[in-house]
């Protein structure tokens, strides 16, 4: 192997192998186990919330296939209609003046087709670069024809349920893009603002309590005022709740709308007048519904006030219990110019109360990057209240597991207070809604128009014109987990695959996506008996990636970090350019420059792909948010090379020597270190398959870290070099096929986590082990499994007595500044059997890794002279001093050891001395303390005792 680690040299060129050799594909033996990937946008490039969740998918993928599953890790993306419409349209900006509407709609679509093949790919290659052991040659995408076909039949039959409807009702509502978009696609912002209070004439010379002629309502948003339909006091308002029933005068308006009882109005809040804006503001449709209120929508879709309202009833038919007709003066303004307007005019009239500043959370859109506006469209939407009935009872039930389980209060929050699901989008790009209309308006819907035509009877000479809506991505997706495998056409691959074993995804989108796929997976798909499948058995639950600081990762805040950047590296320039290149505000750029510069003062250097993964698996604790470490990643990069430099030290010890191939083990002695480590690796094995079925990533990284670093590198390989060196030659077989083979296994425990290095260093090892393989990938060989009759508990117990001692040698060669290569002379006291036992048989190993010159014993009652000392059980290990240490500084080492062993001396014995904890507390524990004081009583004793041996010389 090459002397350094250099993992740019074995990384792209492995995985291309990898790929190219069909190594992802499933196996068609075993039992199945499949993950679908959560699609990434095709127009997304990799962040570090994908790394993490891809570190987690492509473990368990890896740790599943060498288990022996026929294993399938879906891929696919996501067509992002508003994402990738808007990309494409910048695109055409920036070519000319081409609108996509200049295009008109299928020319525009060829567009976005055409953007996809040249540019749509960048995810998916990025995705190579994390090790992904997807399936690629099954890669989907939502607008195929296959999950078209999908979407489309899932849309007629939901329709022919009378699950879809289409209706008026109030929707998220973006003024720039012109289109309804989700809640997860808006952006709250906390900004100041102001409250306006207005003053509402009452009608009928009505009074209030106090006898004023009006009520005063406030409003953060003047412009709705022109779409009231009435003013909400409390039922139990004394001073409210006489007018109940009356009305008031709309200023600027003239219209005349009531006053009605509902406890959306707060009694301790503001004057405890509500003004109701049914159309424009979510929670005043609500009381709408409640109290069959009109509804006036004054807005266009462009967010400018109208020539003429709309007016509706409660169900979101026309009507004309008011007029339409609205203020001149108001008319065509843009709705914030329109807010400036009322107020002026409200001030003229006298009706305007007071202003006073306000802390406001106003709704952005993440795309359009405008306020969002509550509007009343016309949109098409999904009865969920049966459907989440049944994906409620899957949780309930068991047949669907939140990891963390905490999870799982979050879903049912959800799903107990469901809202019908809108599901039409004005966009170009996506699916276009299966629906098609006559010249009367009226809907008919179908798989295409032929289809439309044919089941109604309808002739040449009727016209239809399809909708120009397009299905909300949430709606392709919800359908994930089955339309990827082939569904309705072929479900040979449902049958395999389907339920799938784990959705790994974010907190986020348990509403938005997981709660979805689980509805609509259950009311399609059901089981050979009719009962519905579920469409995975768990749903592993992530954190979000967070900067060092804790502040969640944003281009705004320049605080993102590029998983590519930290594997292939990045220079400090390249860094600060690409962080500040989008900034609009110069003092922002220069403030993330700053701070760039700051915490990357040299840039990034390569980590490489293993690194960055082993290090997002060890930060994977169950649930919560990850604050990235950069020195975290420093670590485990050095772990990296540790792994390699052990490797190396492996194969120059073994490659080119007998490493007892075909050899039996009663052909070999075996080393005690030799039956330690193969016993460490067994019980190293089982904690981390444990771990890993439990979904604790980190817990299994800090197990693999431990054993690598600590036992395997820090121990092992220290006790083979008196073997290697001195021992017989079926001393040294034996341990030579310790090596390698502790070795092999410890890659492939360790392949799911870091596959590129350990596949690397693996191609070497394996074929010196003897035992059967296939050669062509460690991934195509058994994930290791645990072996208790490899557990020799003697000889564990015989290296920790051997570790204590050299442990106890070096800490002492530390505190008296000895050069760790100086021999020096050992004397030992109070031996026990079992002492004189392992010191007899372990006596080479100790001259040898201690770096002693001679070790005696003394005899009973013979008199050591001045030393340092150290326990190994009730061992003595003393060393002596003459000639060998400073005196004055060793007195004064031994004078605040003694301070700190009396500190915890005095701290036990005043709680054993102290009634309330020894009656209170159980027996065991106070056993404990006991112990201990015993324990610092013995340390301190020994401690004068040094002292006064030292003070002697």
């Amino acid at each position: 192997m090459e002397t350094t680690y250099n993992p740019t040299d074995i990384e792209q060129s492995l995985y291309e192998e990898w790929e190219s050799k069909g190594h992802f594909k499933p196996s068609g033996k075993g039992d199945s186990y499949s993950i679908v990937i959560p699609p990434p946008n095709v127009t997304g490039s990799l962040h570090m919330g994908h790394a993490f969740q891809h570190t987690i998918m492509d473990t368990l993928t890896r740790y599943k296939r060498m288990d022996g599953y026929n294993t399938l890790w879906q891929v696919g993306t996501d067509h992002a209609g508003i994402a990738t419409q808007m990309v494409v349209e910048r695109q055409l900006a920036a070519e000319g003046d081409v609108t996509r509407k200049d295009l008109g709609r299928e020319k525009f679509i060829e567009k976005i087709w055409d953007w996809k093949a040249e540019s749509g790919g960048t995810i998916t290659k990025q995705m190579r670069r994390l090790g992904n052991s997807v399936d690629w040659e099954r890669e989907r995408f939502t607008m195929d024809p296959g999950l078209s076909k999908a979407v489309e039949k899932v849309f007629v039959d939901l329709y022919n349920d009378d699950l879809i409807y289409r209706g008026k009702r109030l929707v998220n509502w973006d003024p720039k893009l012109q289109t309804a978009i989700s809640d997860l696609e808006v952006e709250n912002k906390d900004k100041k603002g102001h409250m306006w209070h207005f003053r509402y004439p009452l009608a009928d010379g009505q009074k209030t309590a106090d006898g004023k002629d009006y009520l005063v309502v406030a409003t953060t948003r003047p412009e709705t005022l022109l779409g009231d339909t009435a003013v909400a006091v409390n039922p139990e308002d004394p001073r409210y709740k006489d007018l109940i029933g009356k009305s008031i005068v709309l200023p600027l308006v003239g219209r005349l709308i009531p006053i009605i009882g509902d406890e959306h109005a707060d009694m301790d809040k503001g004057t405890g007048c509500v003004k109701i804006t049914p159309a424009h503001d979510f929670n005043d449709y609500e009381v709408g519904k409640r109290n069959n209120l009109p509804m006036i929508n004054v807005l266009n879709f462009t967010g400018h006030i109208r020539t003429e309202s709309q007016v509706f009833n409660t169900n979101g038919e026309e009507s004309d219990v008011y007029s339409a007709d609205l203020p001149e003066q108001f008319q065509g303004l843009e709705r914030f110019a329109a807010r400036k307007a009322v107020v002026a005019a409200m001030d003229e009239s006298g009706n305007l109360e007071e202003i006073k500043e306000h802390d406001l959370t106003i709704p952005y859109g993440d795309r359009g990057g405008v306020v969002i506006e509550p509007m009343l469209t016309d949109q098409w939407y999904v009865r969920v209240e049966s459907m989440a009935k049944v994906a409620t009872e899957a949780v309930e039930n068991g047949d669907i597991q939140f990891v963390p389980k905490q999870y799982e209060n979050m879903y049912f929050a959800w799903m107990r207070d469901l809202q019908d699901w809108c599901i039409s989008r004005q966009l170009w790009w996506g699916h276009r809604i299966p629906a098609w209309y006559d010249e009367n308006g009226k809907v008919y819907v179908g798989n295409n128009e032929a289809e439309v035509r044919a089941a109604n009877g309808l002739g040449d000479d009727v016209t239809l014109r399809q909708d120009e809506d397009v299905l909300d991505t949430w709606f392709s997706s919800a359908l994930w987990t089955f339309s990827t495998l082939g569904w309705p056409d072929n479900l040979e691959d449902l049958k395999k695959f389907h339920p799938t074993d784990v959705l790994v995804t974010g907190f986020d989108i348990i509403f938005f996506w997981v709660a979805r796929m689980i509805m609509m997976t259950m009311h399609f798909i059901k089981d050979e008996e009719g009962k519905p499948q579920v469409p995975f058995k768990t749903v592993y639950v992530t954190g979000l990636i967070r900067d060092e600081n804790g502040d969640k990762m944003s281009k705004s805040k320049g605080n993102v970090i590029d998983p590519l950047d930290i594997i292939d590296g990045i220079e400090l320039e390249t860094l600060v350019a690409k962080r500040t290149g989008n900034m609009m505000q110069p003092k922002m750029a220069a403030k993330i420059e700053k701070s760039t510069r700051k915490e990357f003062p040299e840039g990034m250097e390569t980590s490489g792909t293993d690194a960055l993964r082993f290090t997002l698996a060890a930060l994977a604790s169950t649930g919560r948010d990850i604050s990235w470490d950069m020195k975290r990643l420093e670590g485990y990069r050095n772990f990296c090379n540790k792994l390699w430099n052990a490797s190396r030290y492996v194969l120059m010890n073994t490659e080119e020597f007998d490493c007892g191939k075909t050899a039996t083990d009663s052909e070999l002695e075996y080393s005690l270190a030799d039956r330690w480590i193969q016993g460490q690796m067994q019980n190293t094995i089982k904690t981390v398959r444990g771990h890993l079925d439990a979904y604790r990533f980190d817990l299994a990284a800090n197990a693999l870290y431990d054993f690598t670093w600590n036992e395997f590198c820090g121990w092992y390989l220290e006790l083979t070099k008196p073997v290697m060196t001195s021992g017989t030659e079926i001393q040294q077989r034996a341990t030579r096929k310790t090596l390698v083979v502790v070795l092999e296994s410890l890659l492939r425990l360790m392949h799911p986590i870091i596959p590129f290095i350990t596949e690397t260093i693996w191609q070497r090892v394996q074929p010196l082990t003897g035992l059967t393989a296939d050669a062509e990938s460690i991934m195509l060989n058994a994930y290791p499994t645990y072996n208790a009759g490899l557990v020799d508990e003697q000889a564990v117990a015989d290296v920790e007595w051997l570790k204590q001692f050299i442990l106890v040698i070096r800490n002492i060669r530390g505190e008296m500044d000895l050069s760790p290569n100086k021999p020096i002379n050992v004397l030992l006291r109070n031996l026990s059997a079992q002492d004189v036992e392992r010191l007899t048989a372990n006596q080479s190993f100790l001259m040898a890794l201690a770096k002693l010159e001679t070790i005696n014993v003394l005899a009973d009652g013979e008199k050591a002279p001045a030393s340092a000392s150290g326990l190994v059980g009730a061992m003595d290990v003393l060393i002596p001093m003459a000639g060998l240490i400073d005196k004055d500084a060793e007195l004064s080492r031994l004078t605040k050891a003694m301070e700190k062993a009396n500190q915890e001396l005095q701290r036990v014995s005043g709680k054993l001395s102290n009634e309330k904890f020894v009656s209170n507390a159980p027996p065991a524990v106070i056993e404990k303390e006991q112990a201990k004081m015993a324990e610092f009583q013995q340390t301190v004793n020994k401690l004068k005792e040094q002292y006064a041996e030292i003070e002697a010389i």
